[in-house]
């Protein structure tokens, strides 16, 4: 593997993220689509959108809105359900296509990853012609497009592929860093959530300039653990690692019902498929964790979550379920009825980690009963 000793300026980061990716492959597939307002999700009346083609954003239409609030927005809009097997094909194509380039891959899902090209494989002179050299390998082998930003960190590579978006690429070297993100609204910043800039916002902290003029004790005054970041990032500064075969932090599944759920006995067979996806996942990833976490959303929005942490990694699907239904049936009956339901299992751990904390969990015969 190459070595990632250098120092932080010297590095050469490239941030991909694919366009609109789960309705471009629709549109791929499907050229009655291309051209058209495509959302790719549940199309019934309690349906919401997993992905927006730029053609339905234009109209207002977003990720994770119902469908019926994307189609007020856009009365011609085409929601087509999702073929996650299909994604995840063409999402190996394109990790196949970046470790022809580096071994440092860090997959942030399905359409997106940073690579570190400071020592690659395949040299091409520069990051930029790298990230250019991928983005056609992509367009040839795949059909699709893809926006790239090239930096010496990985804030401001992400910064500069959402500049460019869609299809194109843009690199900000170290003298253009902190100029960059001057100018840009906190609320750009990844990792600055919506409640975070209101915050900010609170404090007449509105852009990068304004983040920069806060003392680093004020923000971790205020912010917390994250103030120091924050006062790094209004400085273009950012010195986390691109962190190959990363564990991932935690592993969930929820579903949105055709009808609100009003009793106890409605919950069982509703999460029963979320359990099951779920202990899947950590079978497949030979990992488990030791925080449950149950979301409820109810018909009015309102959103809860409620979690219990346990000593030793969850040791089996059945044990998850019955931590799982603890949760839940304490908030059943519930006060409005309950359009979602989720399960989270975080705080992950490989098998090789239990064993070196020595902690009695027999892996084998659980992850051979995943259905």
């Amino acid at each position: 593997m190459p070595s990632t000793d250098q120092s932080p300026a010297s590095r050469r980061i490239i941030h991909v993220d694919m366009d609109a990716f789960y309705a471009s492959v629709e549109q791929r597939d499907d050229p009655r689509l291309r051209g058209l307002p495509v959302a790719v999700g549940g199309s019934r009346e309690r349906g919401v959108v997993a992905a927006a083609s730029y053609e339905a954003r234009r109209f207002g239409v977003r990720s994770a809105m119902p469908s019926v609030i994307a189609r007020r927005k856009c009365p011609k809009l085409i929601v087509v359900p999702p073929r996650f097997d299909v994604y995840k094909a063409v999402s190996r194509q394109i990790q196949a296509i970046f470790a022809r380039y580096t071994s440092l891959i860090q997959p942030l899902s399905l359409e997106e990853a940073y690579l570190d090209v400071t020592a690659p494989l395949a040299d091409r002179g520069s990051a930029t012609d790298i990230a250019e050299e991928i983005r056609a390998a992509i367009r040839a082998e795949t059909g699709l497009t893809a926006s790239a930003g090239v930096s010496y960190n990985k804030l401001l590579a992400k910064l500069a592929s959402d500049h460019c978006k869609p299809n194109g690429l843009c690199v900000i070297t170290p003298k253009r860093g902190a100029a960059f993100v001057e100018d840009l609204p906190v609320s750009k910043f990844h990792g600055i959530g919506p409640a975070t800039a209101a915050k900010m916002n609170a404090f007449g902290i509105y852009t990068g300039r304004d983040l920069r003029r806060q003392s680093q004790e004020f923000l971790a005054r205020h912010f917390g653990k994250p103030g120091s970041h924050y006062y790094g990032m209004a400085r273009g500064q950012d010195d986390r690692r691109v962190e190959a075969d990363r564990i991932r932090k935690s592993v969930g599944a929820e579903a949105t019902f055709d009808r609100d759920l009003q009793h106890w006995d409605q919950v069982m067979p509703a999460v029963e498929p979320l359990f099951a996806d779920v202990w899947a996942a950590c079978g497949s990833g030979g990992y488990s964790g030791r925080t449950v976490t149950v979301k409820i959303k109810y018909s009015d929005f309102h959103q809860i979550t409620r979690s219990r942490s346990v000593l030793d990694p969850v040791g089996s699907r059945e044990e998850l379920e019955e931590i799982g239904l603890a949760l839940l049936r304490s908030h059943f009956p519930p006060p409005l009825g309950v359009r979602l339901l989720g399960v989270t299992i975080s705080h992950l751990e490989t098998a090789t980690q239990w064993s070196q904390a020595e902690l009695p969990l027999v892996l084998e015969p659980a992850i051979h009963g995943v259905p």
